[in-house]
């Protein structure tokens, strides 16, 4: 079986792939304090109660694909792979690792790996041209031509740090739970705070694409629009131009990064 690592700078999310079917995955914290050993320990108590896993670590796994964005968690994973799963082949996605995506970007080597990642999930799964929203710890919206090739984004202040923004900068504001309000016009300061971040998080990520998209293609309706992370759901009700939800976008993306540079599991 295929182990996916996708490592955010807020939310580490693991997925276990048996051929091409994600069989199971875990979220934890990404911390940039925390040590190889630690991190073996912490996915071997994750791993090794699942009943296609042996007891110990590793036993089972028979490939590994790694993105980060956080450099210091991936200088501890190499650790890990090294350490203890040393006889498993692993691709980390970096400069000089095949992923059948061109990026036609000014620099390429600055475009995040997870983005890219996005990218090759969007092209094999949908095609092209295409646009990927992220919400995660920033949201992003990348565009994929017709051609498959990755030719740019936006990056913008994701929910939660928007929300945490409210709350730190805001004298009688204070952070909230993210959650739909009873209606658009918020009757007390929470809901209020919430209609906030709910529907114009909605209308943002309507309006960007709407300009992405035509400049994308000649016909804006021939673009697919797919939303991935783990507050989309948040948004997906609100917004009219997201077309398709996958939320393991970047483990599949992951796990076809593997197989171009190694081979099946």
């Amino acid at each position: 079986m295929l182990l996916t690592i996708d490592v955010g700078n807020t939310h580490t999310v693991l997925g276990l792939f048996d051929g091409s079917e994600v069989i199971e995955h875990w979220r934890i914290s990404t911390d940039p304090r925390r040590t190889a050993d630690e991190m073996a320990v912490l996915m071997q108590g994750l791993m090794g109660a699942h009943p296609l896993l042996g007891g110990e670590l590793g036993e089972g796994i028979d490939g590994i694909a790694i993105c980060a964005t956080v450099p210091s968690v991936l200088h501890e994973l190499r650790e890990v792979t090294r350490r203890y799963y040393g006889d498993v082949p692993a691709v980390i996605v970096e400069p000089g690792v095949k992923t059948g995506v061109p990026i036609l970007t000014d620099n390429p080597k600055e475009v995040g790996a997870d983005r890219i990642i996005n990218a090759v999930a969007a092209a094999e799964l949908y095609g092209g041209p295409a646009i990927v929203v992220d919400f995660g710890t920033a949201t992003t919206f990348d565009a994929v031509s017709a051609r498959g090739e990755y030719i740019g984004g936006v990056i913008a202040p994701g929910i939660e740090i928007s929300v945490e923004a409210l709350g730190v900068k805001g004298a009688q504001l204070r952070k909230i739970e993210v959650a739909r309000p009873r209606s658009v016009i918020g009757r007390n300061t929470v809901e209020a705070m919430q209609s906030g971040i709910i529907y114009g998080f909605a209308g943002q990520v309507d309006g960007v694409v709407e300009r992405m998209a035509r400049e994308l293609a000649d016909d804006p309706d021939d673009v697919t629009v797919i939303a991935t992370g783990g507050l989309a759901p948040m948004v997906l009700g609100e917004s009219t131009v997201i077309d398709e939800h996958e939320p393991w976008l970047t483990l599949i993306g992951l796990r076809l990064v593997y197989e171009r540079n190694i081979g099946r599991s």
